[in-house]
C-alpha cells in the first residue's frame, strides 16, 4: 500500500494534488462542537452496530456504532451539521453541492473502525460523488481511528481537532484504523454534485479562484467577463 502520510489540521495541503482532499478548518465552531458531542454521549441507548447500514461486503470489516436516525436527537444534529456545511463558502465552491445526504453519526470504542472499503455509488438520499468526515472528539482524548485514504502514491491517514473535517471523492479506497483508546466520534455524509467527474470540479474550482481573486485586486474587465462565461458555460457543459 506503500508508505502512509499523515495530515494534521492546520497542516499544508499544497504537496498534495486538490483532488485528493479539501481540509474545512473548522467547519463547526468549538462550543458547537463540544454541544453536539455532548448530546452524542447522553444518547446512550439510541446506538446500533454500524454492520446494519453496509454492504453484504463492507460489513464484514465494520465494527462501529452508529446514532439511530429514527430519534429527535439524530434529525436536531445531523440539521447542524448540513446548516454549517451549507454555509461554508469552500465547501461551496469545491462540492458545487445539488444534495448533502445520507449523514450518519458513528461512535468506535477501542478495537473498533471500518476496514478497507469503498462507499457505494447511490445512496437512498443520491448519488455518491464526495464523502466528508466531521471530527467530533478531541484528538487527546482516543488513540489510532485515522481516516486513511488509500492512493497511488501512498496511504494519507486524516486525524484533525473536533470540529474540523475533510472532504473527499467517494471514489477512493479508505479506512478508518481501529482506535486503541477511547471514544472517537464523527459525523460522516456524501455529497451530489453538480458535476459528477473529479478533474472536471478541480478544473472548475481552479477557475472560479482565479475569477474570484482577479476582481478582488483589479474589478471588472472584459477579460474577466470572458473568464466568467468560461466558467459558466463550462458548468453548463458538465453538470447534471
Amino acid at each position: 500500500m506503500g508508505q502512509m502520510e499523515t495530515v494534521a489540521a492546520g497542516q499544508s495541503d499544497v504537496s498534495l494534488p486538490s483532488r485528493v482532499h479539501i481540509l474545512l478548518e473548522p467547519l463547526v465552531a468549538p462550543g458547537d462542537t463540544l454541544a453536539l458531542r455532548n448530546r452524542l454521549e447522553q444518547a446512550s441507548d439510541a446506538w446500533h452496530p454500524g454492520a446494519e447500514t453496509a454492504g453484504r461486503y463492507a460489513s464484514q470489516v465494520k465494527t462501529n456504532e452508529q446514532l439511530d436516525p429514527d430519534t429527535t436527537v439524530f434529525a436536531a444534529l445531523a440539521s447542524q451539521v448540513i446548516q454549517a456545511l451549507q454555509a461554508n463558502p469552500l465547501f461551496k465552491a469545491v462540492a458545487m453541492p445539488m444534495a448533502i445526504h445520507s449523514l450518519l453519526f458513528s461512535r468506535c470504542g477501542v478495537g473498533q473502525g471500518y476496514g478497507r472499503h469503498v462507499d457505494n455509488a447511490f445512496m437512498p438520499g443520491g448519488r455518491a460523488d464526495l464523502s466528508f468526515t466531521l471530527f467530533l472528539s478531541d484528538p487527546t482524548t482516543y488513540g489510532g481511528g485515522e481516516l486513511v485514504l488509500e492512493l497511488p502514491q501512498g496511504d494519507h491517514a486524516v486525524r484533525l481537532p473536533a470540529g474540523h473535517a475533510v472532504l473527499y471523492p467517494s471514489s477512493y479506497l479508505h479506512r478508518v484504523e481501529p482506535v486503541t483508546g477511547g471514544v472517537r466520534y464523527v459525523a460522516v455524509g456524501w455529497v451530489q454534485s453538480a458535476v459528477r467527474s473529479v478533474e472536471q470540479r478541480e478544473l472548475l474550482f481552479e477557475l472560479d479562484t482565479a475569477c474570484r481573486t482577479l476582481a478582488a485586486k483589479h474589478g471588472r474587465s472584459d477579460e474577466l467577463d470572458l473568464l466568467y462565461r468560461t466558467q459558466t458555460n463550462l458548468l453548463r457543459m458538465w453538470g447534471g
